[in-house]
């Protein structure tokens, strides 16, 4: 090959490689996908967020979603919102090290903390807000925000594995106890106290999720074939529950139902599996999880290897005796990340299922039967950016962010003290946290989450 013609190959190779970087910019620019999608505390909400800004979103129709909020700031990985409150706790890759809590109806930011390292989790309830670093934990009481306790050399937590009890009575934390093992710490937010140790798997733990009433917490190893569910009251095992038997998975996420009666689980597999746990779990073998069925062969096989039990080997007793799923979603979602939940929706239980393209999959579950989940509806997140002519820009209508904002304008408590929506004082800042921290009444309706309509007296004529 001459000089000549070797100049001419590398030219070409160039003016290829160019097109293909040019071409495969111009196909990520058409596809935006989330960077984080998280519910809050009670499954009422979901959070979406890209690198272009953040949404929040109330789940209370099949219909559609609500957009509750949406936030242009960029580059946020963190956005907790607690329960159905207006106060969000956000961190940004731009600064991963500090912590803001904001009140985003009116705009205001309440306070902000920064701490030694980046920041991994946030995790709120109505009495503590926790803080996860790779090697620490920060215990907040979420009135005043003060920092009540910290938890230092933790076994390195890169992923920021930890799950709080939304639970005032059982307000505990749990997270990883050792770095090559599945110990688990369960912490006592209140008394600050270490609860109880669980050896919980061999492998290290993958997801972590306590019940709704925080008695109970369920653990998955980085093996993924077993999911166990231990009592927070003296780490007693009460269910294990088997995913597969066939391969290893990653497990994504863990998910009780408000009741506490059901269990999903999602992870790097095309199947959602969903177990159904017994009221009151017995000591002896049985099939826990598993559809409640005592006749034909289910119920023959479960009784023969009840009563042979001590005559087989234990890891096939173990495997025999496991839960399997009592209802389940196959999708097609495979290479995704994919997180589920189990949420009360117009007083019917249903399964949400979320994957990082930014979809939404919502579907029914039989409490009763069990088996295939139907699909009622799929909703799209996060949309993909197109280009806008500037004339139908200016005349697109308002976002929630920005109605949000006029609305905290024309505040009628803010015209009376003569300012803007976005001001307020230590004081009212003090009593944001303090009546969103407040555990809302059963027994009344309320207008408004955040006190913004008081009971007024009126005088008899």
């Amino acid at each position: 090959m001459s000089l000549s013609e070797g100049v001419d190959l590398l030219r070409q190779g160039l003016v290829t490689g160019i097109a293909g970087l040019m071409a495969g910019g111009e196909g990520d620019a058409d596809t935006t996908q989330a960077s984080f999608i998280t519910f809050n505390q009670d499954t009422t909400c979901v959070a979406v967020g890209t690198t272009s800004g953040y949404s929040l979103y109330t789940l209370n129709s099949t219909d559609a979603l609500e957009p509750v909020y949406q936030s242009d700031e960029p580059d946020v990985y963190i956005a907790e919102r607690l329960f159905s409150s207006s106060l969000v706790a956000v961190v940004s890759s731009s600064n991963a090290r500090t912590l803001r809590v904001c009140h985003f109806k009116k705009g205001t930011e309440i306070c902000r903390y920064s701490y030694g390292d980046r920041i991994r989790a946030v995790r709120m309830n109505r009495s503590r807000l926790v803080v996860c670093l790779e090697e620490s934990l920060y215990i907040h009481n979420i009135r005043d925000m003060k920092v009540i306790h910290t938890i230092r050399d933790t076994p390195p937590n890169p992923s920021g594995l930890i799950s709080l009890s939304c639970d005032n009575t059982h307000c505990y934390l749990a997270y990883p106890g050792h770095s090559h093992t599945g110990e688990l710490q369960i912490f006592d937010t209140i008394n600050l106290a270490s609860r109880v140790i669980i050896p919980a798997h061999e492998g290290q733990l993958a997801a972590l999720q306590f019940s709704p009433t925080g008695t109970r917490i369920a653990t998955a190893s980085e093996k993924g074939t077993v999911i166990r569910v231990f009592s927070t009251h003296d780490g007693s095992k009460l269910y294990e529950l088997r995913r597969g038997l066939k391969r290893t998975a990653s497990i994504y996420s863990l998910s009780f139902s408000p009741c506490g009666s059901f269990l999903a689980c999602s992870s790097n597999t095309e199947t959602i599996h969903v177990f159904k746990l017994d009221d009151k779990p017995t000591q002896t073998p049985a099939l826990a999880g598993s559809p409640p069925s005592d006749d034909g062969w289910f119920g023959y096989i479960n009784t023969m290897v009840s009563a042979s039990a001590g005559y087989l080997p234990s890891q096939v007793t173990d495997t025999l005796l496991q839960g399997r799923a009592f209802a389940s979603v196959h999708h097609n979602q495979t290479g995704t990340k994919t997180i589920c939940a189990l949420a009360m929706i117009r007083k019917s239980l249903r399964l949400l299922i979320c994957n990082d393209e930014g979809f939404l999959h919502m579907y029914s579950l039989d409490q009763d039967e069990g088996g295939d989940c139907s699909l009622i509806k799929q909703f799209k997140l996060v949309e993909s950016p197109t280009i806008v002519d500037q004339n139908e820009f200016l005349e697109t209508t308002e976002t929630p962010e920005t109605s949000a904002k006029q609305d905290a304008v024309v505040s009628y408590s803010d015209k009376l003290k003569n300012r803007t929506g976005n001001e307020m004082t230590d004081s009212e800042k003090f009593h944001e946290m303090a009546s969103a921290a407040e555990t809302p009444p059963k027994t009344c309706f309320l207008l408004d989450d955040d006190g913004e309509f008081p009971p007024v007296a009126f005088a008899a004529s």
